[in-house]
C-alpha cells in the first residue's frame, strides 16, 4: 500500500506547493497531469501482468520460468515508457482544443514536456516493482517510493518557491523535481534488488538475443487488457478534469483537489489488490482454489473497512481537507480561493460515497487479474465507466444542471457498476473452478 501511495504523494506534494502559488497554477497542473496520468495508467496497468506470472512460477518453485518473466517483462516496460512518451509529446497540442481557459493551457504546455519524460523511468521502476511482488516482497518498492518523495519535496521547495540562491521556478520546478524524483526512484530499486542475494539469479546473463516472441506474446496478452482496464478507469477521471476545465479554471483547481484527495485512498485499495493479485496467484500455482477464493474474500472485507474509514473521514472533514492545497491569507486570490474550496468541499462529499465502490472494483480486478482472466473484466471496465458513467458525468455536469457535483455523481455511477459486474464475474469464475477441480 506504501509503495503504491507513493506514485499518488509525489502528485499531492506537488498540488500542495503549487496550490500556494494560486489557483491557475494549481488548474495547469491539473491540467498536465492529466494527460500524464491517462499514460501512466496505461504504463502501471500493463507491468501488473508481470506479477500474477512472476506469483504463479513462485508457487510452482519454478525460479527459470520467473527469470524469464521478469527479462521480457522489464524489456516491454521500457519500450512501452519510451512509446507513452513519445505518444503525450505528439498529443499535447490538443489542449488548445479542448475549451480550456487559455491561461491554464499556456502555463500547462512546458510543465507537461518534462513530467512526460518522467514516465520513462516510471514505467521501467513499475516492471522492477512487479517483479518483486510477485516474489511477496513489497518492501523494497515502499523504501524506493519514500526516498523519490523525500527528493521530491527537497527539490520542490528550492526550484518552486525559489530558496538557497535558486531561481524562482514555478511549477516547471514542480516538473524538474518530478523527473528528478523518479529518476533517482528507478535507480534505487535496481540497486536494492541486484544488493540482494534473493534477486541476484534473476539478473544474470540478460540479453535482449535471449529474448523470445512467445513469451512477449504472452506478457502482452496479460498486459493489454489490464493497461486497458487502469485506462477505462483513470480516463473517465481525466475527462472529469476536462468538463471541469469547460466550468472555468476555480471549477478545475477544486476538481484537482478532490481527485488527489480521492486517488490517495485509492491507493490503499491498490496495494490491497496488488496483495490479492500475489496470492491469487500463489495459489493458482498450487491449483488450491478453495483458499484461493477464502483469501480473495479476506481482501475484499479489509478493503471494505478501511474504505468505510476513508469515507468518515472525508465527510467529516469536508471542509477542512480543500484548505490544506490553497493559501487562505492570500489576498490578490482570496475570492478565487474561497469558491475553490467551497466547490471541493460538496465533490468529497460524494467522494465519501464512492470509496466503498472504488475499493471493491480495484482489489476484485487484482484478483481476477491472479487468476489470469482480464479479458472479459477489461469489457466489463469498458461498459461500466464509458457507456454508464461518463454519459451521466457529461449530462449532469453541465452548468445548467449539477456543474461539478454532477461530474462526480457520473463517477460514483460507473464505480458502482463495475464493481458489481467485477464482484459477480469474480465469484462465478471461482464457484466453477471448485466445481471442476
Amino acid at each position: 500500500m506504501l509503495g503504491m501511495i507513493g506514485h499518488t504523494l509525489v502528485s499531492f506534494i506537488d498540488n500542495i506547493m503549487v496550490g500556494q502559488l494560486g489557483p491557475t497554477e494549481l488548474a495547469a497542473v491539473s491540467l498536465g497531469n492529466s494527460f500524464v496520468f491517462i499514460a501512466m495508467s496505461i504504463g502501471i496497468g500493463f507491468s501488473t501482468a508481470i506479477t500474477p506470472l512472476i506469483a504463479e512460477s513462485d508457487g510452482e518453485k519454478n525460479s527459470a520460468k520467473g527469470k524469464k518473466v521478469f527479462n521480457h517483462g522489464l524489456f516491454l516496460c521500457a519500450i512501452l515508457g519510451v512509446m507513452l512518451f513519445l505518444v503525450v509529446l505528439l498529443i499535447k497540442p490538443l489542449m488548445y482544443r479542448m475549451s480550456q481557459p487559455e491561461e491554464v493551457v499556456d502555463l500547462a504546455m512546458p510543465y507537461l514536456n518534462l513530467v512526460a519524460f518522467s514516465l520513462v523511468p516510471l514505467v521501467m521502476f513499475q516492471g522492477f516493482k512487479q517483479f518483486a511482488d510477485g516474489l511477496s516482497e513489497t518492501k523494497y518498492a515502499m523504501y524506493a517510493t519514500i526516498v523519490a518523495n523525500v527528493v521530491n519535496v527537497l527539490l520542490n521547495y528550492i526550484l518552486i518557491f525559489g530558496k538557497f540562491g535558486f531561481p524562482q521556478m514555478g511549477i516547471l520546478g514542480a516538473a524538474i523535481g518530478t523527473l528528478a524524483s523518479r529518476a533517482v526512484m528507478l535507480a534505487y530499486m535496481w540497486w536494492l534488488l541486484r544488493s540482494k542475494e534473493k534477486f541476484r539469479p534473476y539478473f544474470e546473463r540478460f540479453k535482449l538475443t535471449n529474448l523470445k516472441s512467445a513469451m512477449l506474446r504472452k506478457i502482452i496478452s496479460l498486459g493489454l487488457p489490464s493497461a486497458m482496464q487502469m485506462f477505462f478507469e483513470v480516463a473517465i477521471f481525466t475527462g472529469a478534469i476536462w468538463l471541469s476545465g469547460v466550468l472555468g479554471s476555480n471549477p478545475q483547481a477544486a476538481n484537482q483537489i478532490a481527485l488527489n484527495l480521492s486517488s490517495m485512498t485509492f491507493m490503499i485499495a491498490m496495494g490491497l489488490s496488488v496483495a490479492a493479485m500475489i496470492r491469487v496467484g500463489n495459489q493458482k500455482g498450487l491449483r488450491n482454489f478453495s483458499e484461493l477464493r477464502r483469501i480473495a474474500f479476506s481482501i475484499f472485507l479489509l478493503t471494505f473497512f478501511l474504505d468505510i474509514i476513508f469515507a468518515l473521514i472525508f465527510t467529516v472533514f469536508h471542509n477542512d481537507l480543500p484548505k490544506l492545497y490553497l493559501d487562505e491569507a492570500d489576498v490578490f486570490n482570496q475570492l478565487d480561493n474561497a469558491q475553490v474550496i467551497i466547490i471541493a468541499s460538496k465533490l468529497l462529499i460524494v467522494a465519501a460515497v464512492f470509496q466503498i465502490s472504488d475499493g471493491i472494483q480495484v482489489v476484485v480486478l487484482g484478483a481476477l487479474r491472479g487468476m489470469q482472466d482480464v479479458k472479459i473484466p477489461t469489457l466489463i471496465t469498458f461498459v461500466a465507466y464509458w457507456l454508464i458513467g461518463f454519459p451521466t458525468s457529461y449530462f449532469l455536469g453541465k452548468e445548467e444542471a449539477l456543474g461539478s457535483t454532477g461530474i462526480w455523481i457520473g463517477l460514483l455511477v460507473g464505480l458502482t457498476v463495475s464493481a458489481i459486474l467485477l464482484y459477480l464475474r469474480f465469484n462465478y469464475l471461482t464457484k466453477k473452478l471448485i466445481r471442476t477441480s
